[in-house]
């Protein structure tokens, strides 16, 4: 019979399959092993630029396939630093820009001004890019950037609203970076972070036409009651007539997606498990994601033990001032409503980057027990919600899911294992 403790150590298991399966190195290999770069022309050089989380792991097999001579760069997160032969990476902060990132924005600049029609520019890109390489349009500062960041966070808005604003604002994003290698070729390899795949919202689209113009960025941030909390430089930079700009020209290949890590999940689950997949498709407000995945856990047949997997990437709206991240949260909320759930349940939620808001923790996995044990701590459960505070009620109760940075990002990952008959709780 499998305890409560071997159930804990499944989920750990998937989690890692999940993991796996958006190895940033193993779908960059795949990709060059079916579509093999072409040689340089006389004179040629290749410019390889990576930007986001697994930068690092993309850049290094990528380097194994490009054909010289090769300058190399790359830009990740500060936990997510490492050497590669070869190559020059910077790191920058994650999810609020930093003086690092904007740097790095400026050398990336820099390194696509050099390259010219005869040269190759292969753009790595990941989740965590638009964050990680601020280029504030003039007379944009990064203050003004990062206020900008934290109003659009700090208010729930989607990745592809998010990323919307965020295009107007950057030289670089939204195919400023496609425009900048002109007229050099730009071939892009991008391991996506965005439910449903929109390759203009995946680090804000670098190398792809933007997701809209500044007039429906004002109307996205009106509508939301944001607009008044601009800083007025950048109001004022949306509200000034669009410029015309060249067409994005760039050859993208998606390589990674949140779909294969939710498969390697499923294909994983082996013997008396029967495994589906909910949906990929788990967005919005994380009280609502909490109730979308209670209600499938109510609706399931039992025949056996069963895993209902999801993903997705939720939102949180900030009322207080605790530390916490949308899969620790949505684990908390599932937690104290879990009366409604068969006895021995195990739920999961974790970002595949291993980072969940700004704590060291993933996301959470939480049991029937969790809510007992965070008040047998001492501490009050509801309060600790309303205050945002997810991270420390999940320590309490020892069900933080701690990961470390994974090199990877493709959103995140949520999993619901329900015994059936010979298992007990």
């Amino acid at each position: 019979m499998m305890e409560l403790a071997d159930m804990r150590a499944l989920a750990r298991q998937l989690y890692d399959h999940a993991v796996a399966a958006a190895d940033p190195a193993r779908a960059v290999h795949q990709h060059f092993s079916k579509h093999p770069p072409a040689g340089l022309p006389a004179g040629g050089h290749s410019y390889v630029i990576a930007i986001g989380k697994a930068a690092p792991a993309m850049l290094g097999e990528a380097l194994r396939h490009i054909p010289g001579p090769v300058t190399a760069l790359g830009v990740t997160h500060h936990e997510n630093a490492q050497t590669i032969p070869g190559a020059r990476i910077l790191t920058a902060g994650h999810p609020e820009p930093d003086e690092a990132g904007l740097r790095a924005g400026r050398e990336i600049i820099a390194l696509l001004q050099k390259a010219g029609p005869q040269d190759q520019v292969y753009a790595l890109i990941s989740g965590g890019g638009s964050a990680l390489v601020p280029a504030p349009k003039p007379p944009l500062t990064l203050a003004d950037k990062q206020a900008v960041n934290r109003l659009l966070l700090e208010n729930g808005l989607g990745i592809t609203e998010m990323n919307l604003v965020r295009q107007q604002l950057s030289e670089l994003k939204g195919g400023g970076f496609s425009r900048y290698a002109s007229p050099a070729p730009v071939t892009a390899l991008i391991l996506s972070d965005v439910i449903g795949n929109e390759l203009s919202a995946i680090a804000s689209g670098p190398t792809t036409e933007p997701l809209g113009n500044r007039a429906e960025a004002l109307a996205l941030l009106r509508g939301r009651g944001l607009l008044e909390s601009l800083p007025i430089t950048a109001r004022n930079l949306l509200e000034a007539p669009e410029p015309p700009t060249a067409r994005v020209a760039a050859e993208n290949h998606l390589i990674g997606s949140n779909e294969k890590s939710l498969e390697a999940m499923r294909e994983a689950l082996s013997g008396d498990w029967s495994a589906r997949i909910v949906t990929d498709r788990l967005t919005g407000d994380v009280g609502d994601a909490a109730e979308q995945i209670l209600h499938a856990a109510e609706m399931a047949e039992y025949s056996g033990p069963t895993a209902l997997i999801f993903g997705g990437e939720t939102t949180v709206h900030l009322r207080g001032t605790g530390r916490g991240g949308r899969n620790q949260e949505l684990a908390l909320r599932v937690a104290m409503q879990g009366d409604r759930l068969p006895q021995g349940w195990i739920f999961l939620s974790g970002g595949t980057d291993g980072r969940d808001g700004p704590t060291d923790a993933a996301g959470g996995v939480v049991d029937g027990g969790t809510i007992a044990r965070i008040r047998a701590s001492g501490n009050d459960v509801e309060a600790l919600l309303a205050n945002n505070d997810s991270h420390a009620a999940l320590k309490a109760a020892g069900d933080l899911l701690i990961t470390g940075a994974t090199g990877t990002n493709v959103a995140d990952v949520q999993l619901m294992l329900i015994p059936g008959p010979s298992l007990s709780p």
